[in-house]
């Protein structure tokens, strides 16, 4: 993985500030220590940031094609390399480097604008194509990897993280209410708005065009759609018979493995009680021919630690002592890791687990590793979690799409939950989404810290905006669906890609100069999981149910069907057992009224019931709310000028050598 930055001139003219185009990609120096490169030309600036893994010695970026008549910047990795290498070199083309990346340039020369479906892996890329003006910035097809852009007038800033766009001096930081909203009803940010108001990110399965005018005139950035997550028509998934669904699982798996363990150093694994990490794991000790290293959080609260169920599993794959880094995560780590981590996620974290993926991946990098394989996307795929139980469970009371007594029966709920919710709003929520669907109770409940802890100026901002209008659905595609994959799709385009592969994935491996891979996200694997009937993803109660049949061949039957367990820490009140004089700080009313976002009142009411020991159990969403609270407040003192709290605020603005020292 990589950082790439830059700027475009959308007249196709001016050449860019080399000055400032070194201080947007040294703002990024976290996501490639090991090499920098720049390319300066008539209407384009390019900076990347390099993390060696393939092609370690001689990949060195931009790159380019025979006649450098095209030019690329990547982060990501193509994993089927060797494969496309050959069928290229047979074609003619001549590569420069071992590296994977240099495909890119030649797939352009062979395929231009429709080189997608020959890019296998996880990446965003910048290509330019200086003979016929044309300019690409694409991201993979689930998200994995970032890419941001902000226009100011005629030139657009592009960068692998906000940071760079800001070290530019040219996008000045302001938060965007909906990007808040967002936070407060999903977690995260999904798609493609940011907390910074006019600053997007391209979406997963997208690219942006930009093609030069010939009269001088600035031209338009296009965004166009390549992919995204499909599902066969309700009825018409394929017909494998159990046994034949293993074996294809098996064998796609397999594959996904094998070359995500491709690397100029060793891989090593991040392993939890559950079967997800777990499979791949063993998967890849099989292939591998010996056992991986591997990284486990350690949780020590009652009922959320994993690490005995991790570590024995670690042994039956041949895991002694020596191969497993446990990384105790408890309310100390995450109150002293959560100013990292927002600076990373560049929005506030509501995950208080996030804190333990953050201290996961500075292990990693520790132990002087580079690249991890993770065990997320199981759950996306196959119906891992709770709520897709629950709402299976009450769909038995309808009768096709005719009469379905359960769309009721939800409204019923998400309103006895949160009273001051209409019936109207929800059904609407609904209607924009094509529910209700599994999620959609948690949802409800997560946003409820809305209701309680906005400020009266923030929901007049927002007015009737809910965060659902920002989901791109193609609803009369869905509509045609089976209703548990209508769920899985919502949860790959709004779980997935905005908590797991950014607060959980990128950013905080990034963070640490780690890249995570995905065997579960693997192009064929989705393919296949999407492909498969319902009751072999949740079979009655029986969720990932084809996952933990092929399992059971590799592991323990206690392990294969070990129930799901959330990956959780503490929520609020870490922050106020820990000690943390800035969380005070950030929650005073000086520091409230300041921000203006929150309830001075409600939420200095919270925080006393926290403090005093009242929150019970049933205060989850409330607790979790109050970490949106205390996190907001801390992006807005990091991103957004300083002065609520003692910690330093974020300057991008840092050289590279600076950085370093910081980071080291």
């Amino acid at each position: 993985m990589c950082g790439l930055a830059g700027v475009v001139d959308l007249n196709g003219t001016r050449k860019p500030d080399p000055v400032m185009l070194r201080r947007m990609g040294d703002a990024l120096w976290h996501r490639g220590p090991d090499d920098d490169g720049l390319l300066v030309e008539a209407g384009i600036g390019l900076a990347h940031r390099r993390l060696s893994i393939v092609g370690a010695n001689n990949g060195h970026q931009p790159l380019f094609n025979e006649d450098r008549s095209v030019a690329a910047i990547f982060n990501g990795e193509l994993f089927d390399y060797p494969e496309r290498k050959r069928e290229l070199e047979a074609k003619g083309h001549v590569f420069s480097t071992n590296t994977d990346s240099e495909i890119l340039v030649h797939l352009y020369e062979e395929h231009g604008e429709n080189l997608f479906p020959y890019l296998k892996g996880q990446f965003a890329f910048v290509l330019v194509d200086l003979r016929r003006r044309v300019v690409l910035m694409a991201r993979d097809r689930v998200g994995i990897c970032p890419l941001f852009w902000s226009r100011q007038g005629d030139l657009l800033y592009f960068g692998s993280e906000i940071k760079a766009l800001i070290a530019s001096g040219a996008v000045a930081p302001k938060v965007d209410p909906r990007g808040l909203d967002q936070i407060f009803t999903f977690f995260a940010l999904s798609g493609r708005r940011t907390m910074f108001e006019n600053v997007q990110a391209i979406a997963p399965g997208h690219y942006l065009k930009i093609a030069w005018r010939s009269d001088g005139k600035a031209a338009e950035p296009v965004e166009r759609k390549y992919w995204d997550f499909d599902f066969p028509d309700w009825g018409e998934e394929e017909n494998l018979s159990e046994e034949a669904a293993i074996e294809a699982f098996e064998a796609v798996f397999s594959r996904a493995v094998e070359i995500r363990l491709r690397a100029d150093a060793p891989v090593t694994g991040y392993l939890s009680g559950g079967v997800d990490s777990s499979y791949a794991l063993a998967v890849a000790t099989r292939l591998n021919g010996g056992s991986l290293q591997s990284f486990t959080a350690q949780i020590p609260a009652l009922g959320l630690d994993e690490s005995e169920q991790a570590c024995a599993t670690a042994r039956l794959l041949g895991n002694g002592g020596e191969r497993i880094t446990l990384v105790e995560a408890g309310a100390s780590l995450i109150a002293d890791t959560y100013p990292a981590l927002v600076t990373a996620a560049e929005s506030p974290v509501l995950d208080t687990s996030c804190a333990a993926s953050y201290a996961l991946a500075r292990a990693v990098r520790m132990n002087g590793h580079k690249a991890v394989i993770t065990g997320e996307g199981g759950d996306e795929g196959l119906a891992g979690y709770v709520w897709f139980k629950i709402r299976e469970k009450a769909r038995t009371l309808d009768i096709g799409d005719a009469f379905r007594p359960s769309t009721a029966i939800s409204r019923i709920a998400r309103k006895l939950m949160v009273k001051n919710r209409s019936f109207a709003e929800l059904a609407r929520i609904d209607g924009i989404i094509g529910g209700p669907h599994a999620q959609s109770i948690m949802y409800n409940l997560v946003s409820s810290a809305r209701d309680r802890y906005y400020s009266a100026d923030i929901k007049q901002q927002l007015g009737d905006h809910v965060a659902y209008e920002d989901i791109d659905i193609d609803l009369e595609r869905v509509s045609r669906w089976h209703p548990l994959n209508r769920s899985l799709y919502l949860g790959y385009k709004v779980h997935l890609a905005g908590m797991l592969l950014t607060h959980k994935g990128d950013r905080v491996a990034m963070s640490n100069s780690v890249e995570t891979r995905y065997p579960y996200l693997d192009e064929d694997v989705v393919a296949l999981m999407s492909r498969l009937p319902p009751k072999l993803k949740l079979n009655g109660l029986k969720d990932k149910y084809v996952l933990r049949r092929a399992a059971e061949r590799l592991l323990p039957q206690e392990v294969a069907w070990r129930p799901k367990a959330m990956f959780r820490a503490p929520l609020a009140e870490s922050f106020f057992t820990s000690g943390a004089s800035y969380v005070d700080e950030l929650l005073s009313e000086s520091s409230l009224k300041a921000t203006s976002y929150f309830d001075v009142a409600r939420v200095r009411d919270g925080v006393q019931q926290l403090k005093s020991g009242k929150s019970t159990g049933r205060d989850t969403f409330t607790n979790l709310g109050m970490v949106g609270v205390i996190t907001a407040q801390l992006w807005h003192h990091l991103y957004l000028g300083g002065g609520l709290c003692e910690l330093s605020e974020a300057n991008f603005a840092l050289p590279s050598a600076s950085r370093r020292a910081a980071a080291e």
